[in-house]
């Protein structure tokens, strides 16, 4: 089994080493490189070609956003997992719409972290549980409660087992866009991950797929 290879972005020294050494007692994890800001989250990157990068929003001389930017658009093969004590909508929005592939909070228990970090190297969508409940509880009513139609193809195409990047061209849309809807999708039917909201739209009537 080839290890996931993740790079830890934070400017906390004590972090990033209690995290590493958290990480690398897992046998498919090799923690490749850190990184204390934003700036130089994008050198490391570039170097170590990470599959996934641990990525915190609040960094000097470029943020958590600007960052992720800036590396979906150098090396769009690393995913961006953004780990956080930042929950509003505001900051959740703008790091998937910069190309973060999750987001989750600094307080996420070790197990789900481990579990988040496999999800995100697969290209699935990762969302904090408290951030989804945060969301819902922003997205109360009977009308934001429904999925609009595109949300509708897009987790169609999600229960197929299709990847964010051939949804974003089946649909003519990013997968910046894609990942955007699945967090929306997550935030209204009160779920955390793919699998969770495909059964929950089912068992609502949403949608079924055709045999």
């Amino acid at each position: 089994m080839t290890p996931i290879r993740i790079v830890i972005a934070d400017d906390h020294p004590i972090f990033r080493a209690g995290l590493q050494g958290l990480l690398s007692a897992q046998e498919d994890f090799d923690v490749v490189g850190e990184a204390a800001n934003g700036r130089e989250a994008v050198s490391v990157v570039r170097h170590a070609a990470p599959d996934v990068l641990l990525m915190d929003l609040q960094m000097p001389e470029l943020d958590g956003v600007g960052a992720t930017r800036e590396i979906k658009a150098a090396s769009p093969g690393t995913r961006i997992l953004i780990l956080t004590t930042y929950d509003s909508d505001g900051d959740i929005l703008r790091a998937v719409e910069a190309g973060a592939t999750g987001y989750l909070l600094k307080d996420t228990p070790r197990e789900e972290l481990f579990k988040a970090i496999r999800a995100t190297a697969r290209g699935d969508s990762v969302l904090s549980p408290s951030v989804a409940s945060k969301l819902v509880g922003r997205a109360r009513g009977p009308v934001n409660r429904s999925l609009s139609a595109r949300e509708i193809e897009v987790l169609t195409l999600v229960a197929r087992g299709i990847s964010n990047k051939v949804i974003g061209k089946d649909l003519r849309i990013s997968e910046a866009t894609v990942k955007t809807h699945l967090l929306h999708i997550f935030a209204k039917l009160g779920v955390d991950d793919r699998t969770a909201a495909v059964t929950a739209a089912m068992e609502r009537g949403m949608f079924r797929l055709e045999r």
